[in-house]
């Protein structure tokens, strides 16, 4: 059987009556509107959580000039985000890159790379949720509840901060479970909070520019490999930010009208992030006491450093409050969207306990299970930087590169339809027209190149200190690793659902049945 196709629409009927057209009940609460849909995207990509943790490493390997590689980044991201963009005014479905892969490229297509994409988010929330330890213990050392050095590199800094990322896993499992209205209202004010934040720093911290903007014209840092290479690893900065605006489209079951909302929401949390993180990372470098004394580079200073040094202690705090209260939203913000891709992967039945992980709770309308099991996943992945900080790191620097793969596992097939005409119209919606094709080739070709440059097996990347030639390695083995751990997965639950019987099951309830080619 084939997925039911996307039929053009003059009139939208009721949000329930269309997602049936898929085969799929309304078993979630649609609760969500345009701002919160918009604070879904933004709060997963995250920048002041993500810039506050990673500017160190961009900056390390080329200088202020690192700054460059935030715009190519960021309008090869755009690419991306215009095709999901497309595909989330046609297929307004949880789970969206499993949904989307699938009805594209087929169910073995699509399976894989819902399974990238829940291995990527698992990572990804752990690593969110450990970004606390850099921002807390700055802030006030009662936060240090492991005595000792708190730097993340240090045996007590790392285990400190998985104490602060289990509280903060339990936290955000624990509002998932009660609500998407919680989660939203939450994800929202965290977001608006975040959004005054970065644009009180951007003008804090121009306003004690000590030079101008040319400064990012300087390349020390770049050492005896050559520019070329520190431009490209320093890029990995950018790339590992710009990332989770399509949890926008993970939510289009909890949404209002999302066959108009969600597009245009993922759009602007790519823009809005896009021109938050620039300014602030001109910014920086253009306040920051020294570019030359190392202090840029160096993970326990880096940007926090900038602050307290530049805007005085008691400025400089509150301003890593409001990154304290982005950690959490984005934290938040990755759960919901892993939780939702379990729950849509779970709902077709090809995962592993299908049946209690695709249960909502009718009181709160959440998939509790799902979210009860990312939650502890993630808990457990944070265990790993007690014993091995770095291979925490280098982890959380791979399941990046797994996030792109299942971005191109969307856009290759997408490309195919598109050239074959047999792209689903979706008339008055989201569209590309003309410009279509070349916007998609181009998105394939940006996500083919950065996944191959997010796992290639540097050593200054994954194995910074030296010693360990599995960490350098990790990329390919971890992806290696991950399939082939999936495609046991896989054939444990293939087994099962032939086993049971076509005509009792209920295919609203459970419509993997019709997930066996793309349309």
């Amino acid at each position: 059987m084939s997925v039911t196709p996307v039929h053009p629409r003059t009139e939208p009927p009721g949000d329930a009556g269309d997602l049936s057209g898929f085969g799929y009940g309304q078993q979630l609460r649609r609760k969500i509107g345009s701002y919160g849909s918009f604070a879904a995207g933004f709060s997963f990509v995250s920048i002041l959580t993500t810039v506050f943790q990673l500017f160190s490493f961009g900056f390390s390997f080329a200088g202020p000039a690192f700054v460059w590689t935030w715009p190519i980044v960021l309008g090869g991201q755009l690419l991306v985000a215009l095709c999901f963009a497309e595909l989330a005014a046609r297929y307004p479905i949880s789970g969206a890159i499993y949904q989307w892969a699938s009805r594209l490229g087929g169910r073995g297509w699509g399976w894989t790379a819902g399974w990238l994409m829940i291995a990527a988010q698992m990572v990804t929330l752990a690593g969110a949720a450990i970004a606390l330890q850099v921002v807390l213990p700055p802030v006030w050392s009662g936060f240090q509840l492991v005595g000792g050095d708190s730097s993340l590199t240090s045996v007590t800094g790392a285990a400190n901060a998985v104490v602060l990322g289990v509280l903060l896993l339990g936290l955000t499992t624990a509002i998932n479970a009660i609500g998407v209205r919680l989660m939203s209202v939450v994800n929202s004010v965290g977001v608006t909070c975040e959004l005054v934040g970065v644009a009180l720093l951007c003008v804090a911290l121009f306003s004690h520019a000590e030079r101008g903007p040319g400064v990012v014209l300087r390349t020390q840092g770049v050492g005896g490999h050559g520019y070329l290479w520190a431009f490209v690893v320093s890029g990995l900065m950018a790339s590992y930010v710009l990332v989770g605006f399509d949890s926008a489209g993970e939510l289009s079951e909890e949404t209002r009208d999302p066959r108009r909302t969600t597009p245009r929401t993922i759009l602007r949390a790519v823009l809005v992030s896009g021109l938050g993180g620039a300014l602030m990372l001109l910014a920086t470098v253009m306040s920051a006491d020294s570019v030359d004394d190392g202090s840029l580079g160096d993970p326990a200073r880096g940007l926090p450093y900038v602050l307290t040094s530049r805007l005085g202690d008691t400025l400089g705090r509150a301003f890593l409050v409001d990154v304290a209260i982005a950690v959490t939203v984005c934290t938040l913000a990755i759960q919901t969207a892993a939780t939702r891709m379990v729950f849509s992967m779970a709902r077709d039945r090809v995962l592993p306990f299908a049946d209690g992980l695709a249960k909502v709770n009718p009181r709160t309308g959440t998939p509790v299970r799902s979210s009860v099991l990312v939650g502890v996943l993630a808990a457990a992945l944070l265990l790993v930087n007690v014993g091995n900080a770095a291979l925490f790191t280098t982890l959380a620097s791979v399941c990046i590169m797994l996030l792109y793969l299942a971005y191109l596992m969307v856009t290759l097939p997408l490309l195919v339809r598109r050239l074959r005409g047999r792209l689903p119209a979706a008339d008055g919606l989201f569209g590309l027209g003309r410009w279509g094709v070349v916007v998609n080739v181009l998105a394939v070709v940006w996500g083919a190149v950065m996944a191959v440059n997010l796992g290639w097996p540097r050593a200054e990347v994954f194995d910074p200190q030296g010693g360990h030639t599995y960490l350098q390695w990790f990329a390919p083995l971890f992806l290696g690793g991950a399939l082939l751990v999936g495609a046991l997965a896989y054939a444990v639950q293939a087994r099962r659902s032939t086993a049971t019987p076509v005509d009792t099951v209920d295919t609203v309830d459970a419509p993997a049945l019709a997930l066996g080619g793309a349309e």
